[in-house]
């Protein structure tokens, strides 16, 4: 739990630095305009179309009002008391057809629209999904968190949607009412139009200083959005250990430093959106004064009317309106092309690794032979580390090696290379003679099983995660799996049985619990080859039985490959391989390898058995305690200041060589056997409590 907690304190604090460590400096990338359509099919293309014409007759319904308020002023100034009524009747019953005409085309251009931009991001949700899920393990460890991930899913493609329904509908509809409102002007009074135009540059650049302002900011949000998200992805996802530590202030507080970021980004962002919107209507009011004032020497200077005057005065403003009106509109595409860069460049990326990729050798009868040859490999996330260096190792199939070493030697990296989580920079893994790169991917894992220390359950009931190992399992074959894995005891005394659910990552079960529900799923796929990555390491002695018992049966007839950290539960295998780091030191049975008392394999076994008495001695304290305080404070005095800081570095073999030294020295005393073996594994426990 204290590794947890730090671990997840790294995570946000690394978290926190990339959020605020040059990344808001970068230029924002996005797709084209017409690249946010890539992912559309014929259905939406015919649906955008016809949401266009509407949102163009929309749009043009706008200005041509203009011309209706127009022959209303000439039919009060022109016409007589006789005449007036006929004349306003026939431009309202056009005001009547206008409105019919304008509610059809503002149904197809709402509906289509929305739908088309319904389809097209359910399908970008979907094809993100599953390329997030076709990507090898590298890109989890160097591009992907869960959190960003999330975000994505949810806040990106509702972005997405949004520029690419509503507010696509809403441009093509402003844009088409700023051109018709400017014919419309032009064809009745061009030279009040002129007039009227110098105010459009004023508001083509007030637009665009807030549409570039917009693009720089449009991405900060989200950013800081997507770090919030990674925050309570690490909080909840390790809940018992933040709370056991007192961590909840500490995520409150990283959870606010990004919401307080996302709020600043909001703060923004409406300023600009403000101050493009305010800027363009004032300059709209204020060509009111303009128009009017030069309309008046018109009338007088070439006979214009006060229809006339009315008509260019609104189609102008209409068509200026309709541009400012597009500002927010404008905004969300700038928004939407962003996120769809951040989508279509997970969508479009081809992993070294792929589970999609239906070619390669599928073996008709498989016997399960692994063999790592010349292997060298580091992970991506630390390319400058070698973990495996040249490592060769030959598992025959039916049978059941061991990799032993110390912490970091590599053990576990093995079993991921095994399983094709990662391919080595150099070197082969060879399944039966065949390189693993040339197996079809699908097939070969379903051939592997694998329980690991921590065993992955979903937020499902127990059944459905033992059938996650076979979707086409039967009853009676699960409950088999579940006896073989000692599973079926504990399962049949819950209330709900098999259906009775077991919380966030198996929290509502103890570790052996889970344990042997993953061993189950394991037993229902029936591999060929069986990985067991410290499956029992994190057990108490009583749950380590019980699943070492069930280990053992599927072990039969199976090639087994065990990653252990005790070495008390592999002396039964067929051979034992020691590793440090990166390479093979040491291999063979366990009986052979305990016959040289000088080996690895030998130190390994010592200092575990060191490690246990010492246990033993915290839990029946008083039998030397006198002799065990003097042995530790002539200890403490003689071990260099800088020998606590540098402890990590120290490895079982150099202990072990320490141990050597002081039990050779003690030879020389004339104390009794008994005596001096006693004072041996006393200082030998001091030595090592000292180290760690």
């Amino acid at each position: 739990r204290s590794t947890s907690a730090k671990l997840s304190s790294q995570e946000m604090d690394a978290t926190a630095e990339a959020s605020g460590g040059g990344k808001d400096d970068r230029p924002e990338k996005k797709v084209p305009l017409l690249g946010m359509f890539r992912y559309a099919d014929r259905l939406d293309v015919l649906l955008m179309a016809v949401g266009s014409l509407g949102a163009v007759a929309n749009g043009v319904s706008e200005p041509l009002i203009s011309i209706l308020f127009g022959d209303v002023i000439n039919s009060f100034g022109q016409s007589t008391t006789s005449t007036v009524l006929r004349a306003v009747t026939k431009v309202c019953l056009n005001f009547i057809y206008l409105g019919v005409g304008a509610a059809v085309a503002s149904f197809l251009q709402v509906s289509c629209w929305m739908m088309a931009g319904e389809r097209h991001s359910s399908r970008i949700r979907s094809l993100y999904l599953k390329s997030v899920l076709r990507q090898d393990i590298a890109f989890f460890d160097t591009q992907m968190t869960t959190g960003e991930a999330v975000s994505r899913m949810s806040s990106d493609t509702v972005m997405i949607q949004d520029a690419l329904g509503e507010k696509a509908g809403k441009l093509v509809q402003h844009t088409s009412a700023f051109f018709g409102g400017f014919i419309i002007a032009f064809t009745k009074g061009w030279l009040l139009t002129l007039a009227m135009l110098t105010s459009l540059p004023l508001i083509a650049i007030a637009g665009s200083v807030s549409a570039q302002l917009l693009t720089q900011i449009s991405s900060k949000r989200l950013t800081s959005y997507s770090d919030a998200a990674d925050t309570v992805e690490l909080t909840i996802g390790s809940i018992r250990t933040v709370v056991s530590f007192n961590g909840e202030k500490k995520a409150i507080e990283m959870y606010n430093k990004f919401i307080k970021n996302a709020y600043m980004t909001v703060v923004e962002e409406g300023l600009v959106s403000g101050f493009g919107m305010g800027s363009v209507f004032c300059i709209i009011f204020s060509s009111y004064g303009l128009a009017f004032w030069y309309g008046g020497k018109l009338i007088i200077d070439k006979g214009y009317t006060g229809g006339k005057i009315i008509t260019v005065l609104f189609a102008v403003l209409t068509g200026a309106t309709s541009l400012g009106n597009a500002t927010p509109s404008i905004s969300a595409i700038v928004g939407g092309q962003s996120a769809a860069y951040r989508l279509f460049e997970t969508i479009e990326r081809k992993p070294k690794i792929d589970s999609d990729d239906t070619s390669g050798i599928v073996l008709e009868n498989i016997k399960g032979d692994v063999e790592i040859k010349d292997v060298y490999f580091s992970y991506p996330a630390r390319p400058e580390q070698l973990v495996l260096d040249g490592l060769s190792l030959q598992v025959a199939c039916g049978t059941t090696m061991a990799i032993v070493g110390e912490s970091g030697s590599g053990k576990s990296t093995v079993i991921s290379l095994v399983e094709r989580f990662y391919d080595p920079q150099a070197g082969e893994v060879l399944i039966d003679g065949v390189n693993i790169k040339n197996l079809n991917l699908d097939w070969i894992r379903g051939q592997i099983g694998l329980v690991s220390q921590e065993p992955s359950l979903f937020m499902t009931s127990i059944k459905d995660n033992i059938i996650y190992g076979k979707e086409d399992a039967t009853l009676e074959e699960i409950k088999r799996a579940a006896e073989l894995a000692n599973a079926a005891s504990f399962i049949d005394k819950l209330p709900n049985g098999y259906n009775t659910l077991v919380g966030q990552h198996g929290t509502l079960l103890s570790g052996g619990q889970k344990q042997r529900i993953a061993i189950a799923r394991a037993i229902l796929k029936d591999p060929k080859i069986l990985l067991l990555d410290e499956a029992t390491s994190a057990l108490d002695v009583e749950s380590e039985r019980i699943v070492q018992e069930a280990l053992n049966r599927i072990m039969v007839q199976r090639t087994t490959l065990v990653v252990a950290h005790r070495v008390s539960t592999v002396r039964n295998v067929d051979c034992i391989t020691v590793v440090h780091q990166g390479k093979i030191v040491e291999q063979g049975p366990h009986q052979a390898l305990v016959k040289d008392p000088s080996g690895a394999y030998s130190q390994l076994i010592r200092l575990q058995e060191t490690h246990g008495n010492e246990r033993r001695k915290i839990q029946d304290p008083g039998v030397h305690n006198s002799l065990s305080k003097s042995t530790s404070l002539s200890i403490r005095q003689s071990m260099p200041k800088d020998s606590f800081g540098n402890s990590n570095k120290y490895s079982f073999r150099s202990v072990e060589l320490q141990e050597d030294e002081m039990t050779g020295e003690q030879n020389k005393d004339d104390l009794p056997d008994g005596k001096t073996l006693q004072k041996q594994n006393i200082f030998c426990l001091e030595l090592l409590v000292a180290s760690l």
